[in-house]
């Protein structure tokens, strides 16, 4: 538990300052109008962005958005068809991969069978011609942050998945890059071992005070390693901002579908007041539900804040399943709507309640499972009502 909280200290204080929020301070990593094609296809768009130095950035989307191709043109691996790179203040333009100030983590870690761990560690200090005493003092310095002196003399198949981890991390940190950058670093590992990883990687981080560029497809480990987090689509960023400033206040419906647990509803504005709006829930496609002309059950929802809106524009509602509450008497709130419990998912720290509307729409809604054991908690194939706050989700324009 002591090692958890140490994490999540260093998490939150990594960046403490928020250069991103000042304006007055240099990007150590600044992106300008990358754009890359293979062909005819464009891997990466028009992308812009400033990392600065100290930073655990994350660069989150799904396979095939075009995050490893910029990471490889950050390493030098691909050249960029137009734009600018620039790391701690020199174009990298023309710059080979063993002439930049970075180093690159891959997958599947590329260890070298046939040496100890030590070796595999000290191999690219050795191929740079550092001294053999420095050498020693780096190798063993780096195993000791990363636990692994006891293992120096092991080989990667006498390795764990967590130790082999370690070993490529350790290898990528002891030339003492200005930039790591980590391409999918946690892919290969079993869930509860990517989870205990995830905080050894921020206090490695932390320690080290490297600036990491890690891309991953894996929005919890985003959101627990990043200070900040680029989500990307299509080749495009489409959002950059804190872990909590991406789940609370996604800039569209693509990153609040993506990035979490959603219930999404297209909605006509039907009533546009300067502290509220209320929202006519637009019609189920045909098909779903009872009939095509049905509002799902829904009618109205009422957003208890102004929005810069006009009347019968069409806006989409975001609501997160843990935001929302689930009792068998109807409730005071605006948004209140009765429901038929369909099925019911115990996920041990947390229910996720699958429910259904009289329309035929479906709702995911999810309770903190607090109590051990509840004698009165709501089942499956109940009838009940699902309510939220009015300023507990998120009007999106896109």
């Amino acid at each position: 538990m002591t090692d958890t909280l140490t994490a999540a200290t260093a998490a939150q204080s990594a960046c403490a300052t928020k250069p991103w929020t000042t304006g007055t301070d240099r990007p150590f990593v600044r992106i300008d109008r990358i754009t890359k094609k293979f062909g005819d296809f464009t891997a990466v768009d028009q992308v812009s962005l400033d990392i600065y130095k100290g930073e655990l950035f994350c660069l989150l989307g799904g396979s095939g958005c075009g995050k490893s191709t910029l990471l490889r043109m950050l390493a030098g691996f691909e050249t960029p068809t137009s734009g600018r790179i620039e790391i701690d203040g020199q174009d990298m333009a023309g710059i080979p991969p063993y002439d930049r100030p970075t180093n690159m983590m891959f997958q599947s870690y590329a260890l070298f069978p046939h040496m100890t761990v030590e070796k595999n560690v000290a191999y690219g200090l050795q191929r740079d011609g550092v001294p053999r005493d420095e050498v020693r003092d780096r190798v063993a310095a780096m195993l000791k942050m990363v636990q692994l002196s006891g293992l120096a003399g092991r080989k990667p198949h006498q390795l764990s998945g967590g130790q082999r981890q370690r070993v490529a991390l350790a290898r990528s940190l002891v030339k003492q890059p200005k930039l790591l950058l980590l391409d999918e670093p946690l892919g290969a590992l079993d869930k509860k071992l990517r989870e205990e990883t995830q905080f050894e990687l921020v206090k490695i981080q932390e320690t080290v005070g490297v600036t990491f560029i890690v891309v991953t497809h894996d929005q919890e480990e985003a959101m627990t390693l990043s200070t900040r987090i680029g989500v990307m689509n299509a080749g495009r960023i489409v959002q950059v901002g804190e872990p909590p400033q991406i789940y609370e206040y996604p800039s569209s419906r693509f990153v609040a579908d993506f990035v979490g647990t959603v219930n999404l509803f297209e909605g006509r504005v039907v009533d546009d007041e300067p502290d509220f709006i209320r929202l006519a829930v637009a019609d189920l496609p045909a098909g779903e539900g009872s009939g095509a002309a049905e509002t799902g059950g829904l009618g109205e929802i009422f957003v208890g804040h102004g929005v810069s809106c006009t009347l019968d524009q069409t806006l989409w509602y975001a609501v997160r399943p843990e935001k929302m509450r689930l009792t068998r008497a109807q409730p005071d709130a605006r948004n209140a709507y009765p429901v038929h419990v369909e099925d019911v998912a115990y996920m041990g720290n947390l229910s996720v309640y699958r429910l259904k509307l009289p329309g035929g729409r479906y709702l995911l809604a999810s309770k903190a499972n607090l109590a051990r054991w509840e004698e009165d908690t709501i089942g499956w194939g109940e009838d009940a009502w699902v309510s939220w706050d009015d300023t507990a989700g998120v009007v999106l324009t896109q």
